[in-house]
């Protein structure tokens, strides 16, 4: 699998033009915001909550190992089996060689972002299998040819009427009714169910004690994914599991409500294992893929790893100001926002763009709102330090030998403070210049004159009136 290749500078200043985008990315993420703030208001002991789940993400790390030789242990003993993968690559060619040697043709998907990483639909498509994304976000992206905008809310970036207009164009069937539109969806995919070879769902927490996998939905396919079809195959990164029931309750206590605002999702779903002797349900096999794509690397370093608490809550990207002005798509990775700035660059495979954490304004607004208690900002800090150490950033290496020379210092202040007006006026004549592509999303007041001037200029003001008064 190929790298991918792109430019996040380029891809931000386009969808800084996008108008219509943002606004409808900016409502959504201030309606979930809303939603967060009043479930969090509502629970007074929400810190104490917090400390319980990080502690419990930290022992999964410092045992991570162990943990999962229990979980394959434990999933091997009720009936599945588990394939571990290193790339993305691995994990994808792994899953088509499982449904091409039992002859599936269909295979209906949960919501997985472990999926996306792993480009798995390509992947299914090329082995002549079909995958339909059920969760109705992710079917609707699917259809409209696009990538998930958000980890959460795959099509926060895309209005009713535009989803109007596309079912008009599959299905033939128009409505900007939010209830009708679910129904046209519904009738599409219920059949898509019944009919599958294979059901593939992602995986929030998987439990080492007693080899199960835990999901969270409201919609519900996700449970018809992994139940109705004969085999399910789960996916997961190496970090998601815990060693036991009560650990995964202890997060499970933080994710909903950091999420979505709920105390619980509507579907909280518990696999385990494949159908025993005796049920009347379930998928007669069932598959968990582990995927590592660099976060055993990550892991081993300790100035990184605290990045693998992250439970995939979508909150640090709710209250990005970054994310919230350029959305998920001019990330170019699957993890966009404060944790896919940090988590992206450091995959195997399809990292995206290394200068990706330079985008950070450090408001340190993720910090305050991560339920797992990640610091971004130090993380992205980190990755900012290892790039410059390899890159050479001319405007950073003007900058530190300025900084570093005080008389250079003002004299290129000066010289900024001369130039000031003409690089506004330089901005409104050639929108497209440099200057004017720089300063085209942003406003500066003008260079001031500096501190210790102005320190100096008072001081003989007030010893000339002093020496007045004598």
């Amino acid at each position: 699998m190929t790298k991918t290749a792109h430019d996040f500078a380029k891809a931000s200043a386009k969808a800084l033009g996008d108008r219509q985008s943002r606004a409808i990315l900016h409502k959504a993420i201030g309606h979930i915001r809303v939603l967060r703030q009043r479930s969090v208001n509502a629970m007074p002991d929400f810190a104490e909550r917090q400390a319980r789940a990080v502690a419990v993400r930290d022992k999964t790390l410092a045992k991570l190992p162990e943990l999962l030789e229990k979980l394959e242990a434990s999933v091997t003993a009720v009936g599945g089996r588990v394939h571990y993968a290193e790339t993305a690559e691995t994990a994808a060619t792994l899953v088509a060689r499982i449904l091409s040697e039992r002859g599936a043709k269909l295979v209906v998907k949960g919501k997985s972002m472990v999926s996306e990483e792993m480009g798995l639909n390509e992947v299914l498509e090329a082995a002549g299998i079909e995958a339909v994304e059920t969760d109705l976000g992710e079917y609707i992206i699917q259809l409209a040819g696009q990538r998930p905008s958000h980890i959460l809310a795959p099509a926060l970036h895309v209005s009713k009427e535009q989803v109007s207009d596309l079912f008009a164009r599959k299905f033939g069937r128009t409505s900007t009714d939010i209830p009708e539109m679910t129904r046209i969806a519904r009738d599409s995919l219920r059949q898509k169910f019944l009919a599958a070879d294979a059901g593939i769902t992602g995986c929030n927490i998987a439990i080492a004690e007693t080899g199960t996998v835990t999901v969270l939905e409201n919609e519900g396919n996700i449970r018809l994914s992994g139940s109705c079809p004969p085999i399910h195959i789960a996916l997961m990164t190496l970090e998601k599991v815990v060693e036991t029931l009560a650990d995964a309750a202890v997060v499970l206590d933080i994710l909903p409500p950091a999420a979505t605002g709920q105390t619980l999702p509507v579907h909280l779903s518990f696999f385990t294992g494949a159908r025993r002797e005796g049920e009347r349900d379930g998928p007669r096999e069932m598959h968990l893929v582990i995927l590592d794509n660099g976060r055993s690397d990550i892991l081993a370093d300790p100035k990184l790893r605290s990045i693998l608490r992250c439970i995939r809550c979508g909150a640090c990207l709710n209250v990005c100001p970054v994310y919230q002005s350029v959305g998920g798509h001019a990330y170019g990775t699957v993890y966009p926002g404060p944790m896919g700035s940090v988590i992206s660059p450091l995959l195997k495979d399809n990292p995206g763009d290394p200068r990706q954490p330079f985008a950070c304004t450090h408001c340190a607004a993720c910090s305050e709102a991560c339920p797992a208690g990640i610091d971004h900002p130090a993380l992205l800090q980190e990755l900012r330090r290892r790039v410059s150490e390899t890159e050479t950033d001319l405007p950073v290496a003007a900058f530190s030998l300025l900084a570093r020379h005080p008389l250079l210092f003002g004299g290129a202040a000066a010289v900024g403070r001369l130039f000031d007006p003409k690089l506004r006026e330089v901005a409104a004549v050639a929108p497209d210049a440099p200057v004017g592509r720089f300063l085209r999303c942003r406003e500066f007041p003008g260079l001031a004159r500096p501190f210790s001037r102005r320190f100096k200029a008072l001081a003989r003001r007030l010893k000339r009136l002093q020496g007045g008064r004598a």
